[in-house]
């Protein structure tokens, strides 16, 4: 029993080594252990506690009402996913027209920007406040969404196509085909890594129009007073918020596209 439980962990430091779900539980168990651990016994006097955070999440919930401000951030981001998606599917698979791919590059390119200097035209456009913030946030969703789906259509192999046009499919047919339905799995993984993207522009901004307030705006509030329990408290619910919002988009994933699962595991 004893070599068994030797050669068990001497499996966790080899590379490609496929281990257990227990043991990929009592791994993720021991790594949240060693980081309680070296944040209770962190040097720094300045940084709260896990209780300080604690007793600081319960304060902001119960008495600063956090649960009214997490669900104006929610529907922020619920907004702009929407908006995303709609915009950077359409321009993705617009790639497959020669037409559209300067146009579709071009947006590619513009996550390089900024957001700071782009309020002042949005501004202009929308006209300010919760409408500001979601074309902030699409737009910073989009271009990043773009750029990978974009990709992803443009790999799709020849050979699925012109398979599709031997079984005598229309060419409407085998855009639904192999396009759409092809790289829906691939779809949805670009999309939970915008949604993750999209948390984490979130302070930005909600800071910069904070009349409707938010959690963003919430978390700067704080920071002004240099209120860090209260601040890691509000960190911590972002962190367990989008954990979950990516759990669900992955069971979201596995149940519209069982086979994208076959395909990892045969990786």
């Amino acid at each position: 029993m004893s070599t068994l439980s030797t050669r068990g962990l001497a499996r966790l430091f080899l590379p490609n080594r496929v281990i257990r779900s227990s043991t990929a539980l009592a791994l993720v168990a021991f790594w949240m252990a060693t980081v309680l651990t070296v944040w209770l016994l962190s040097p720094f006097a300045s940084l709260p506690t896990p209780g300080e955070v604690w007793t600081a999440l319960g304060a902001l919930w119960w008495r600063h009402g956090m649960g009214p401000e997490l669900f104006t951030t929610m529907k922020l981001i619920l907004h702009a996913l929407a908006l995303t998606v709609a915009i950077s599917m359409a321009l993705s698979y617009a790639t497959m027209i020669a037409f559209f791919r300067p146009l579709v590059a071009a947006v590619s390119k513009l996550r390089f920007l900024g957001l700071t200097g782009l309020v002042f035209p949005f501004t202009l456009v929308t006209g300010g406040g919760y409408s500001l913030k979601v074309a902030l946030l699409t737009f910073g969703m989009t271009t990043f969404f773009v750029t990978s789906m974009a990709q992803v259509v443009l790999e799709i192999p020849r050979v699925a196509f012109d398979h599709m046009r031997v079984l005598g499919a229309s060419e409407r047919r085998i855009f639904w085909e192999v396009v759409v339905r092809g790289t829906l799995d691939r779809a949805l993984d670009v999309l939970r890594q915008n949604a993750a993207i999209g948390w984490a522009m979130i302070t930005m901004v909600e800071g910069i129009s904070r009349a409707e307030g938010g959690i963003g705006a919430m978390i700067l509030n704080q920071n002004k007073h240099f209120l860090l329990a209260e601040v890691y408290a509000i960190l911590l619910v972002i962190l367990v918020l989008g954990l979950l919002m990516d759990y669900g988009m992955g069971v979201l994933t596995d149940l519209l596209c069982p086979y994208g699962r076959l395909e990892r595991v045969r990786r």
